[in-house]
């Protein structure tokens, strides 16, 4: 696919699911008010109005639509999908002490962290309401586990961040809980919803995990080498926080003596000077770690593309394989 002549798949899903996805941001809106807290819909629509892709519930949408559902709760779901992003995005700020969020200032710095907390905590009750009214328990049980398996992801990235003997099966189960698990849970509901054949739903499930888990290790890639003004971060934000991502577990399963030590002083101990990170850019780079984060990323995208094969031919097919591509054609 050239990206460079193409418009990107998320922009060609979006226009196809242009009718099904106003019905979902209607239902966003809708959703989203508070007669008793007006601070609930100001802090939600800061974020949610920020210009996110809504990639999460577009692959709702998409998986319902491939099975070749006719109803209208997968307008819910995809809607439940996004507010538990949201509500996760709202608590990810304050935990990790962010100052920006898609370009733009985090809710916790306009308003306060027991705001962005709250408001979290609202929207995924707000979120469960509407997997109810679905009234499949299937559906409910897999959403209500996603969710879950995110606040596992959380906590167990709060112990590892920073822990030098954090290795590459770890930071795959933090990927796996903090960011597949809404991606393969938004496209196995579409699956789902739709009574769809049982291959099609593990296939529609093994998609949205290949696909999480290439988009996580192609983002902990850009904060070391992305655009600052495409991604909305800084470049080495992961680092000034101690975050041990893919290319670090990489480069210290490689240290020598002294770069164990740099590691050790930057990461487990958190003293860091200025110059340190010019200095870890270079260690990863002397090791080679950012390509070998890379060909990670592509693997799981190709793991992606392969897991469509069961599903029924056609556009929606396509688009989701390029949608895979598209992810890691960002490192490029």
């Amino acid at each position: 696919m050239d990206i460079a002549t193409n418009p990107k798949p998320q922009d060609r899903l979006a226009e196809l699911l242009a009718d099904e996805m106003a019905a979902v941001n209607a239902l966003i809106r809708e959703r989203m008010v508070s007669e008793h807290a007006p601070r609930i819909p100001e802090v939600t629509a800061h974020l949610i109005e920020a210009g996110g892709k809504r990639l999460r519930p577009m692959l709702t949408l998409a998986a319902a639509r491939i099975c070749g559902y006719e109803g209208s709760d997968h307008v819910k779901l995809a809607a439940t999908v996004e507010f538990i992003h949201t509500a996760t995005l709202l608590h990810d700020d304050v935990v990790d002490e962010s100052e920006q969020r898609r370009g733009r200032p985090t809710a916790n710095l306009l308003w306060d962290n027991s705001s962005s907390v709250l408001v979290g905590d609202y929207l995924l009750a707000r979120a469960f309401l509407m997997m109810v009214e679905t009234e499949s328990l299937r559906v409910l049980s897999i959403l209500a586990g996603a969710s879950a398996t995110i606040s596992e992801g959380e906590v167990l990235q709060l112990s590892a961040a920073s822990n030098l003997a954090t290795d590459e099966s770890v930071y795959l189960k933090v990927v796996r809980g903090k960011t597949a698990a809404l991606f393969s849970a938004a496209t196995q509901v579409g699956g789902v919803i739709s009574g769809a054949d049982e291959s099609h739903i593990q296939a529609l499930f093994d998609y949205g995990d290949a696909l999480g888990i290439a988009f996580q290790i192609a983002d902990d890639l850009l904060d070391y080498q992305g655009d600052s003004s495409a991604t909305g971060k800084n470049i080495g934000d992961d680092f000034r926080e101690r975050k041990l991502t893919l290319p670090v577990i990489k480069a210290v399963a490689l240290a020598d003596a002294d770069e164990r030590a740099f590691w050790q002083r930057t990461i487990e101990k958190g003293h860091q000077k200025p110059e340190d990170l010019d200095t870890a850019l270079e260690i990863m780079t002397r090791h080679d770690t950012f390509e070998a984060t890379r060909q990670d990323a592509l693997s799981w995208a190709d793991k992606a593309r392969q897991a469509l094969a069961p599903l029924p031919k056609g556009e929606l097919r396509d688009l989701l394989a390029d949608l895979a591509d598209f992810v890691v054609a960002r490192l490029n």
